[in-house]
């Protein structure tokens, strides 16, 4: 069975890379970290689950740890869920901020939020902040209005802050 998963986990994996090979795709940071092989994938069973939010929070820190010292720019991590089926956006949203919720209330056990930005969500300044690192997250699901936020499966895309300010 465990390897069945990880063939399972490829073919995800590779579904996402053709959705960002698309000519077509719009974000030019997100083509620019896949061309640069800067891209770090988990793939996990079921995005309402917090079995697997301390399984997140060890990925979101070495993924931190490995784009700090990196030389160059364009870094995102990669979150696949490999459900729940997502029909509308109001679901969507409704477990995209209860799984940030979660990870939030975990992080916040060992780190602050990352002083260059805001932890209210109502400032221009806000970003999301994990391991003291402020974040931009892509949200995707099958049923988002926005075509450059379509996929298959649930994902949320954990670009650092600071990629943004560059851009």
């Amino acid at each position: 069975m465990p390897a069945m998963v990880n063939h399972e986990n490829d073919k995800i994996i590779s579904e996402f890379m053709g959705l960002l090979a698309d000519k077509a795709y719009p974000c030019v940071a997100a083509r620019a970290a896949m061309s640069r092989n800067h891209l770090s994938y988990l793939v996990l069973g079921d995005l309402r689950c917090p079995a697997d939010d301390r399984r997140i929070l060890k990925f979101i820190y070495e993924f931190t740890g490995s784009f700090r010292s990196a030389q160059e720019s364009f870094h995102s991590a990669v979150i696949i869920f490999r459900g729940p089926r997502i029909d509308d956006e109001k679901t969507f949203d409704d477990l995209l901020w209860a799984k940030l919720q979660s990870l939030s209330a975990l992080d916040a056990e060992n780190f602050r939020c990352d002083k260059r930005v805001s932890s209210d969500p109502r400032d221009a300044a806000f970003s999301f902040s994990l391991g003291e690192e402020g974040f931009f997250i892509i949200g995707l699901h099958p049923a988002s209005s926005r075509p450059s936020r379509r996929f298959s499966y649930p994902a949320l895309v954990f670009n650092p802050h600071e990629q943004f300010e560059v851009l």
